[in-house]
């Protein structure tokens, strides 16, 4: 909102006398912007903000001024200050185009009929305190048409003097900026959901690494301890799973943010529907019911769980708005047709126009007042980019079922007991490893240059019979593969910060000895640049990781020679 010059200032300006006299206004000067669109393109400076004029009456509109008025498409509005209540005393055709009244239901009343129970009290008692000291306005207020339908009026509101100095009217000229405040809103929230993704970003590392720090040495804590001690290792596997949960939170959150790649992977939708209902009960609150109806022996298919999970969450939250007096959703699993599976989610709520369904995965698009638009098309995005499809039916007054459905997973893709690292363990059970020389032992270079996630992975490597040498940056890193010509392996976080980071280190150590295999880890995957076409790609370990995994991954990428 802005407000111009006051009438002591006004006498100070330049005034634009035209007429030979019979109108003079006061330049705005610029001190109008205060509304969320300008029709001028750029500050308004010579359009008047207040204005003089010799004769007063409204009868004159034989002239081509009228003419240009009644043809303008800007509505346009007079009103009386003197007399009671300051009423409309002008309207043009484009007001009633904007606002749907006919011209005898406008003239005679206040311009507050407009006003409605969303209209901001705030701005009210702004356009009223300018009224009062007789000063020129521009602002966003939500008015409504006479279909009861909001919209936000971008308006601009100016005195009009006699010669001397007597207030006549007020002249206001409206907007509808309804699609342009809601563009910009949604351009706010994307904007904030990035600075909160940012933000997450930042603390994703560190808190990785201190995750990393307390599982890793519970595991290995555990495994000190054996099996003398059931109570201390119960406590010590509680914390764990505690720990994990935690790691996954910072995934989820990082997800929200959309700053988490997908990460597809061999997934039972029932098993996950059960292990995530708590959040989605607490999601849906005390009014609504959740229940689940799980299809027995339901195939595995390959998707990313995290982002699936937040993609129920949506859904989820959709359903429960739509419900506001509470109800059930149901949630199901089922096959369908052509190899593929399927999670219908069902709500009893207000359901939506074909109109509607038809924008409901449009970015942007939303039916709810403090809505984004943005979850339905995130949805849909996902599941798209899972290769599934996402299919949604609704009526008005019986509810909206949403079904998200995707491929089974292929055969060749389990991760179980044909993988390589599966082979490597059994490599590792070979009696004939014993008989290696030390020397002879894959070598690891860990780098990190936080000391306890280092010292942890070198404790994880060593118990597992690799030689471990670490470095704390990447420049002694490179020093020691200078030194040291029989390393097997490059293990390296990818953030260290007040030098050469990892993903820099792995382009040298690729340049100087292209043979050596790198592992990477990090506990916030858009660190990672997006693959060129010809590049090698990243071998990727996320963080927090347990010792198994860890060590899965270093056989599957030293099949040749297991630790002893």
């Amino acid at each position: 909102m802005a407000t111009g010059s006051d009438r002591e200032d006004d006498d100070s300006k330049d005034l634009d006398t035209q007429g030979g006299g019979q109108s003079v206004g006061v330049p705005a000067d610029g001190e109008l912007e205060g509304s969320a669109f300008n029709p001028l393109g750029n500050p308004g400076m010579k359009h008047w903000q207040a204005s003089y004029i010799d004769r007063e009456g409204l009868e004159d509109r034989g002239n081509i001024f009228f003419a240009a008025v009644e043809m303008t498409r800007m509505p346009m509005v007079v009103t009386d200050p003197r007399q009671p209540d300051n009423p409309i005393v002008f309207v043009n055709r484009a007001f009633l185009d904007l606002t749907l009244y006919e011209e005898a239901e406008a003239v005679g009343r206040n311009c507050r009929f407009l006003q409605g129970p969303q209209t901001d009290p705030a701005t009210v008692d702004a356009i009223r305190k300018a009224i009062a000291d007789e000063r020129a306005v521009a602002f966003d207020i939500l008015n409504y048409k006479a279909d009861g339908t909001p919209f936000w009026n971008a308006l601009f509101l100016g005195p009009i003097f006699d010669h001397e100095g007597q207030l006549l009217y007020f002249f206001a000229s409206q907007m509808d900026v309804t699609e342009r405040r809601a563009t910009e809103q949604s351009s706010l929230q994307a904007q904030k959901m990035e600075a909160i993704g940012q933000l997450t970003a930042g603390m994703a590392h560190d808190f990785n690494n201190l995750l990393q720090v307390i599982n890793g040495n519970l595991e290995l804590a555990l495994l000190a301890l054996g099996a003398g001690n059931s109570t201390a290792g119960e406590s010590i596997r509680r914390a764990q799973r505690s720990a994990m949960k935690a790691g996954k939170l910072t995934q989820q959150l990082l997800t929200f943010a959309r700053k988490q790649r997908l990460e597809p992977r061999r997934v039972n939708l029932n098993a996950l529907l059960v292990e995530f209902s708590e959040l989605l009960v607490r999601t849906l609150g005390d009014q609504v019911e959740l229940h689940l109806d799980l299809r027995p022996g339901l195939p595995a298919c390959t998707l990313d769980p995290t982002h699936l999970e937040m993609a129920l969450l949506n859904v989820l939250i959709n359903a429960r708005d739509a419900m506001p007096n509470g109800g059930q959703v149901k949630v199901a699993t089922a096959l369908a047709p052509g190899n593929q599976v399927v999670i219908c989610v069902a709500d009893g709520g207000e359901g939506m126009t074909p109109d509607v369904m038809r924008r409901a995965t449009e970015p942007f698009f939303t039916t709810k007042g403090p809505g984004t638009g943005l979850g339905l098309a995130m949805v849909h995005g996902f599941v798209q980019q899972s290769r599934g499809r996402l299919e949604i039916d609704s009526t008005p007054g019986q509810g909206t079922t949403v079904r998200m459905i995707f491929p089974l997973a292929d055969g060749e893709t389990a991760a179980s007991d044909s993988g390589p690292g599966a082979d490597q363990e059994a490599d590792g059970n070979d009696p004939d490893r014993a008989l290696q020389e030390d020397e002879n032992r894959p070598r690891i270079l860990v780098v990190d240059d936080n000391e306890d996630v280092r010292e942890l992975a070198e404790s994880m490597l060593g118990a597992a019979g690799y030689a471990v040498v670490s470095a704390p940056s990447g420049e002694r890193a490179l020093e020691l593969l200078e030194e040291e010509a029989d390393i097997d392996l490059l293990f390296t976080d990818v953030i260290m910060p007040g030098g050469m980071n990892g993903l820099q280190l792995a382009e040298q150590v690729r340049a100087r000895r292209p043979e050596t295999p790198i592992l990477i880890t990090t506990g916030y995957m858009d660190e990672l640049p997006a693959p060129a076409p010809r590049a090698q790609p990243l071998d990727v370990l996320g963080k927090p990781y347990r010792q198994e995994e860890l060590l899965s991954r270093v056989r599957a990428i030293l099949p040749a020679r297991t630790a002893l």
